[in-house]
């Protein structure tokens, strides 16, 4: 359990660090934290913070193509969209538009 904990802490750090009006993917949060096979864990690790951090930014964490595919683990199905189009995304139809323009890349940080 203790490695787990220490991958989840280690995508929290690169999570916090997102800024405002930026988005970021799973794929680049492991890439970041040099687990570049390890996309998914990052998912788990980013639904296992719904429940275990509210402060943590989660909503700004999305698929490859700016799908918010993490969106069925918030309490509302709608708040991770809500969240993001208050920091001045667009969203339609589960994929925030201009993707590119608003992608962070972690891996610039490590």
């Amino acid at each position: 359990m203790k490695k787990t904990e220490d991958f989840y802490e280690k995508v929290y750090e690169v999570v916090r660090q997102i800024p405002d009006g930026k988005v970021t993917s799973y794929g680049a949060i492991a890439k970041a934290i040099g687990a570049p096979k390890s996309a998914r864990t990052v998912g788990y690790a980013m639904n296992n913070s719904l429940k275990n951090d509210a402060g943590l930014p989660a909503h700004r964490v999305v698929n490859r193509n700016g799908v918010l595919t993490g969106k069925h683990h918030f309490n509302e199905i709608d708040m991770m969209q809500k969240r993001l189009e208050a920091e001045g995304h667009v969203v339609e139809n589960d994929q925030i538009k201009s993707f590119q323009e608003v992608f962070w890349d972690p891996f610039e940080l490590y």
